[in-house]
Order: C-alpha cells, then sequence, then structure tokens
C-alpha cells in the first residue's frame, strides 16, 4: 500500500513535473539540438548537422553584435533609472501615512497591463500627426515630433515608455524590503544625531542591499529579453537603431527562417543570463556571509 505522502505525491507533484517536462524542458532540449543543425522552416526536419557553425557564425554576425550592444545599452539605462525612481518613490512611500491605498493603486496600474497593450497605447500616443502628445506640444508653441520615427529620438521613446510601464514592479519590491527592515538600527542613528542623508547612506543601505540585488536582477533578466514592446513599437527601427538581441533572434526565426541560427543565438542569450544570475547570486550570498 502506497502512503499518504507518497500519495500525495503522486497526485500533486508527478502532474506538475509532467506539465513542466513538457512546456519547458521539450522545447529546451528540441531547440538545443536544432542549434547545431542547418535547420530551416523551409524545408522538414533539422537539416544537416553543422556542428559549431551556427555559434561561430553569430559572433562574425555585425547585425547580431550590434543588436547585442543595444540590448546592452536598453538595459543598463531602463535597469539604472527604474531602479532610481523605484528606490525614490519606495522611500516616499514608506514615510507617508495617509493616502496609501490611493497611491498603491496609481502605481500598480501600469504593471496591470500587457507590454502588447502598452505599446498599443503609447503608439497611439505619440502618433506624429494624430497622436495627444504632439497635439499638446503644439498647444503650448513647441513642434512636434516623430517619436518612434526618428533615429535619435526612438530609443530614449521606448526607454522612457519600459521606465513607465516597468518602474511600479522595482517601486513594489524595494518598498516591500523597506517595511521589513528592522527599527533599532534607526534608533540607534537617532541617538547617535545622524541625519537623513546619513542614515540612508549607512543604514537603510546596507540593510537593503539583498532586496535591491534580487530587483535588479529581476529586472536586468526581464530587460535583456525585451521583444513585446519593440515589436509593437518599432520594429527594430528606424533602420536597426532599437533592434535589440531577441528581437533579431525573431527575425532570423520568422522572416528569413534560420531555426537552426536562431536557436544557437538563444542560447548564447541564454547563458548570457544565465552568467548574470550566478554574480547576482554570489553577490547577494557574499553579502548575507559577511553580515
Amino acid at each position: 500500500m502506497l502512503s499518504v505522502k507518497r500519495k500525495q505525491f503522486l497526485i500533486f507533484i508527478v502532474p506538475s513535473l509532467l506539465v513542466l517536462a513538457v512546456t519547458v524542458l521539450y522545447p529546451l532540449v528540441y531547440s538545443f539540438i536544432m542549434s547545431f543543425t542547418s535547420s530551416s522552416l523551409k524545408v522538414r526536419g533539422f537539416g544537416d548537422f553543422v556542428g559549431l557553425d551556427n555559434y561561430i557564425k553569430a559572433f562574425k554576425d555585425a547585425y547580431f553584435i550590434k543588436s547585442g550592444w543595444t540590448t546592452g545599452l536598453f538595459t543598463v539605462i531602463v535597469v539604472t533609472l527604474e531602479f532610481v525612481f523605484g528606490l525614490s518613490v519606495a522611500l516616499m512611500l514608506n514615510r507617508i501615512k495617509r493616502g496609501k491605498k490611493l497611491f498603491f493603486t496609481i502605481i500598480i496600474v501600469p504593471m496591470l497591463i500587457t507590454p502588447v497593450a502598452v505599446g498599443l497605447i503609447w503608439r497611439l500616443l505619440l502618433h506624429p500627426d494624430l497622436g495627444i502628445v504632439n497635439y499638446l506640444l503644439g498647444v503650448v508653441g513647441l513642434e512636434g515630433q516623430a517619436w518612434l520615427g526618428d533615429a535619435k529620438l526612438a530609443m530614449m521613446t521606448v526607454v522612457l515608455i519600459d521606465i513607465w510601464h516597468q518602474v511600479p514592479f522595482m517601486i513594489l519590491l524595494l518598498l516591500a524590503g523597506l517595511v521589513s527592515l528592522p527599527g533599532e538600527p534607526y534608533e540607534a542613528a537617532t541617538i547617535d544625531g545622524a541625519s537623513r542623508l546619513q542614515t540612508f547612506w549607512n543604514v537603510t543601505l546596507p540593510l537593503m542591499k539583498e532586496t535591491i540585488i534580487v530587483a535588479v536582477l529581476f529586472r536586468v533578466i526581464t530587460a535583456i529579453k525585451t521583444y513585446d514592446l519593440i515589436y509593437v513599437l518599432t520594429k527594430g527601427g528606424p533602420g536597426t537603431t532599437t533592434e535589440v538581441i531577441s528581437y533579431h533572434i525573431y527575425k532570423q526565426a520568422y522572416t528569413f527562417l534560420n531555426t537552426g541560427y536562431s536557436s544557437a543565438m538563444s542560447y548564447l542569450l541564454l547563458l548570457v543570463i544565465m552568467l548574470l544570475s550566478v554574480v547576482f547570486v554570489r553577490l547577494g550570498r557574499g553579502k548575507a556571509q559577511a553580515r
């Protein structure tokens, strides 16, 4: 007879593992094998085995390298600005006593909208002829801009839209960390006569380091994988100005039909994300062990 725990394992855990295996593990293994072949949507099957040729080709591909630099620039800018804005707002929300529910509602609303919907909304708002943004600029005597069609403005515009959409996530994580901080260090800092800036620098930041690392890691991973917002807003344009690596991989797979090559690029992206995750996790563990 099966024990109660074994029955529970079979009933609740095994189906979940099977679903994960089908939806996650199988595509990963399939695409990994595909990355070593000349697979294409133009022919059946995997095609010919080409070894590491797809990976070598990626490092020689100027467009892939450029999309990597674009992704890195985009990630650094959005994560830095979202962290600064998020921490600033979280600190203010942690101090206020009244109206927190109203502020939370306003802050959370953008985060609840899907990236595709966000892209469509902002495409309408920023339309060069029919958009409300250029209309309001005209009302105050300023000239409207082709926000998503100008090579000098497109990346900045996408960055600002991403910040609008994702900064609530950063606020909520950092605010959760602030709320959970112990009160004794702040009482000691007050007794010692520390100013607000000194308290923030010497008490709040050290106590928040683990939370900050987790928040930044989450946003770095999602920023590197950004695809839907780019697809809806600019499709990588003008030219390749906003072509991030995820969109470049999509183009190789579904525009040029090179599924083997795109799989190889996907695994290079996965490797970068895994390395960054290891670095952040070790930073967090190092701080925890030091304490």
